[in-house]
């Protein structure tokens, strides 16, 4: 069995189908998912797509750094009620993107330290988004850690230094598809020995970063979640387990960080 710690099941491309697309993703062994929220609208249809499958679903409430010029007293009272419901289960997407900056860095900056404080406060974990901003993202996380219940760096592709002083802060961390990416991912393939089983999570964050390992390519190109099992084979073999074993500790540590079987 396998959980999905991160999937944007509110995206358009799963309108038509979102049954067929959960009903294959139970019968390929994944027995939970975390539909990912970015944004006040977004994390409202997250938590409305829970509410439908709560057995199957989990939600997040935050404001994704893309969307952070929106961030204004409103829409942290509204991402406070959000969290609250018992389905939500962390706090984001939040943190810093200094890559396409579809956002002004000192409005991404104060929407990622108040989503900290509202975790913290909501003693909720946080998942977190930090793309070419990694020291700016570690000097505002780090004084915040003490306060968190436990924060994973989503999708993570950084280096080996960014993934060791996540991992010296005590952060989980999320792999993707990425993985199965011989063009882009070799880097990654190097250093993910190096994180520990219990902090080590799986992720497809669908519907982006289809697995280049699936053969032949889905039609339209489009991941969900019923494909995460490629994931799990790549990051066995590369850190030299059995599938079995890869799924056993990264469904342990996705239960442990989301508190799931409260």
């Amino acid at each position: 069995m396998m959980i999905d710690i991160g999937a944007n099941l509110t995206n358009k491309r799963f309108r038509d189908d979102i049954d067929d697309v959960l009903h294959d993703a139970a019968q390929a062994g994944v027995e939970q998912i975390i539909v990912t929220g970015t944004s006040v609208e977004g994390s409202s249809a997250a938590l409305a797509l829970a509410r439908q499958y709560p057995d199957l679903l989990k939600s997040t409430a935050g404001v994704h750094p893309h969307y952070a010029s929106n961030w204004n007293s409103e829409v942290s009272k509204s991402i406070i009620e959000l969290a609250r419901h018992e389905l939500v289960v962390a706090v984001g997407e939040c943190g810093l993107d200094f890559n396409r900056d579809l956002s002004p860095r000192d409005q991404q900056e104060l929407c990622f330290e108040e989503q900290l404080a509202i975790a913290g406060e909501l003693e909720l974990p946080v998942f977190l988004h930090e793309r070419d901003a990694y020291e700016r993202f570690v000097s505002l996380l780090a004084p915040r850690m003490d306060s968190l219940s436990a924060a994973v760096v989503h999708c993570f592709t950084g280096s080996e230094q960014a993934l060791k002083h996540y991992l010296d802060l005590g952060c989980y961390i999320g792999i993707t598809g990425w993985i199965c990416d011989e063009r882009r991912g070799q880097g990654l393939r190097d250093i993910v020995r190096y994180i520990p089983a219990d902090r080590l999570l799986i992720e497809t964050d669908s519907p982006y970063l289809l697995p280049r390992t699936i053969k032949p390519k889905p039609k339209g190109g489009r991941n969900e979640p019923a494909l995460l099992s490629y994931v799990l084979a790549e990051l066995a073999a590369v850190r030299g387990v059995t599938v079995e074993e890869m799924a056993q500790s990264s469904t342990a540590a996705a239960k442990t960080f989301f508190n799931l079987d409260s």
